[in-house]
């Protein structure tokens, strides 16, 4: 936000084709809302294979010669349906209806243009309702950076570990950098929420330790988020994970979850350290590190416990983090200044909007779009499951004066539930895209089956139109299974020397999956005479090959194999006909086959 921003500003929306946007920061802290990771860069830039999409092939372009700046507020304003048009040839532009003959709208259009009208409310701040933003205040725009540093609150960490962090973050400038960079805009509310509910501003520090001020940051043990929470600590702190987003990933969600679980542990264990060692450790472990020592007569402070390496690390880290914010030209660094003033702010979404329409009519490139909005998991904002996007302050009355003159359709994808367990080719044909746009939207892999009651991103078409509803919108699921030919179940008794690895290679199946079967692990031996299960594929020749394969099973007498085969008669899916083994030739073990899918 620029200085000349010197009026006073409340959020009210002008109509005048160069009116400017006087916008309020207030609002509230919202809650969870209800929301599987997937590639937001590749799904937000496609489109579905549907014809008269005024959309298409235009995601992620907006032209800003189309928009000025008022040289008083600072704001960037439409000026104008005729001049936004795209510069490809092939593009049509956003406000092609506008240019066709008026007797020729249709009733379709008319609706397009009522949506459009009501698609979104007006824009506040999601924090703070109850207060008027005074931008003329000079506190706006002094150095956050300060602000975080007179909150500092901590009790001092005297360790070589802090010192040894403070010296790997020094020797990597353009790291700090980036970390900075990125966190400048996120940090402004991270601190003010840390600061109204009286909390050290050293935890707004934390996410550079957990995610470098990455929201899509996920790790190996599947935490996200900028203070990556694991999915199920997610779900305890009312943070939903479902098809279309993940709370993990919003920023405002996360943090209040974080600094609510910090609150609390900060209440068990009375002490900050230890509750920010229960944060990576856990509070359970952290206990146990605590009763131990007070067994032996030991110290229980953060210092004295024994934790794992990644835990003895953590704060310090933080405090290396902290003395570095504190003074930065002392280890030879540059903060980027981050002004001290909401970055964005919360613009409501009453209808289904596409992601690239979306950043498309607030002036923004896709990939700040999705920095800000961080928990989209599919190219469609669905309103009923995110009722609001996070904008800069600017571009939030750009969006709504925009969105209300936009023409054409809002949403070019809808959800759609499977009816039945199907093949991809099927759905796909049903729906009437190609498979392989079907997959990749949806991200389901080759040979598998999409089953009955999953939840697909297809396109809008006649017979969907509707907005998705919140029900769909808050739990929807994709189950799949493996495309598999009818399996039949074999049970037999192991001989004395029988392995899961020697079954699976007399089968021609991996250990693993006999290992699962069976519910043992992949390198276990069975016990002569226990029940091993198989299953093999249904056809005329089963059985010859289950009674070869089972004549290899069983104990040894005088180096021949004593095992007594016993084919039980099975009913073919298609028909009742029998399948019959060989003859009881001096055999003992008894092999069943059962049908089974």
């Amino acid at each position: 936000m620029k200085t000349t921003r010197s009026l006073r500003r409340t959020f009210t929306l002008s109509t005048t084709a160069l009116g400017c946007m006087i916008l309020t920061a207030c609002g509230s802290v919202y809650g969870p809302q209800s929301r599987m990771q997937l590639d937001m860069d590749k799904l937000l830039q496609t489109s579905p294979p549907a014809s008269g999409n005024t959309l298409a092939g235009n995601e992620g372009k907006f032209l800003r010669g189309a928009v000025k700046q008022d040289p008083t507020s600072g704001l960037r304003v439409d000026i104008g349906a005729a001049t936004i048009n795209g510069t490809d040839a092939g593009a049509p532009a956003l406000n092609e209806t506008a240019a066709k003959p008026a007797e020729a709208a249709s009733t379709s259009v008319a609706n397009d243009e009522q949506d459009a009208k009501e698609a979104a409310g007006a824009p506040t701040d999601p924090l703070r309702p109850e207060a008027t933003v005074d931008l003329s205040d000079i506190t706006a725009n002094q150095d956050l950076w300060g602000r975080v540093r007179q909150g500092f609150a901590l009790p001092a960490l005297e360790s070589q570990l802090v010192l040894d962090h403070e010296r790997w973050y020094t020797s990597r400038p353009d790291y700090v950098q980036r970390m900075t960079e990125r966190a400048s805009r996120y940090l402004f509310h991270v601190v003010d929420e840390i600061q109204r509910r009286r909390m050290p501003t050293e935890l707004a520090l934390l996410p550079f330790i957990e995610s470098a001020f990455n929201p899509q940051a996920l790790s190996s043990a599947r935490a996200s988020g900028i203070w990556q929470f694991m999915p199920a600590t997610g779900k305890d702190f009312e943070l939903k994970q479902n098809l279309f987003r993940d709370d993990r990933r919003d920023v405002l969600a996360s943090t209040r979850a974080a600094l609510d679980y910090l609150q609390r542990l900060n209440r068990q264990f009375g002490d900050w350290h230890l509750a920010l060692a229960a944060y990576n450790w856990g509070e359970g472990n952290v206990q146990k590190a605590i009763n131990r020592n007070a067994r032996q007569g030991l110290p229980t402070d953060y210092a004295s416990l024994n934790m794992p390496p990644e835990t003895r690390n953590y704060v310090p880290k933080l405090h290396a983090i902290k003395n570095i914010v504190a003074r930065p030209e002392a280890y030879n660094l540059t903060l980027t200044p981050i002004e001290n003033h909401p970055y964005f702010v919360s613009v409501p979404i009453q209808r289904d909007l596409d992601a690239s329409l979306a950043a498309r009519l607030a002036g923004l490139p896709l990939d700040e779009f999705k920095a800000l909005n961080p928990s989209l998991n599919k190219p469609v904002i669905l309103a009923a499951g995110t009722p609001q996007v996070l904008l800069p302050y600017d571009n939030a009355g750009l969006f709504v004066h925009n969105l209300s003159n936009h023409k054409g359709p809002l949403a070019s994808w809808t959800a759609w539930v499977v009816p039945r367990t199907m093949r991809p080719g099927d759905a796909a044909r049903q729906v009437g895209m190609s498979e392989g746009n079907l997959r990749d939207i949806n991200h389901i892999p080759p040979k598998m089956l999409v089953k009955a009651g999953s939840t697909l991103l297809v396109p809008r078409s006649g017979q969907r139109e509707q907005d998705v509803s919140e029900a769909l919108a808050d739990n929807a699921i994709m189950a799949l299974a493996p495309d598999l030919p009818p399996m039949r179940r074999v049970s037999f008794k192991a001989g004395k020397r029988d392995t899961v690895a020697g079954i699976a290679k007399r089968y021609r199946t991996s250990p693993q999956q006999i290992a699962q079967w069976n519910r043992v692990s992949a390198s276990a031996s069975f016990k002569r005479g226990q029940t091993v299960v198989v299953y093999v594929p249904t056809s005329k020749n089963t059985a010859r090959r289950v009674a070869t394969a089972v004549r290899h099973n069983g104990p040894s007498v005088k180096g021949r194999p004593q095992t007594r085969v016993v084919a039980s008669a099975t009913r073919s899916t298609a028909r009742g006909n029998a399948i019959k083994g060989r003859p009881p030739v001096n055999r003992t073990t008894r092999m069943r086959v059962a049908s089974a899918r």
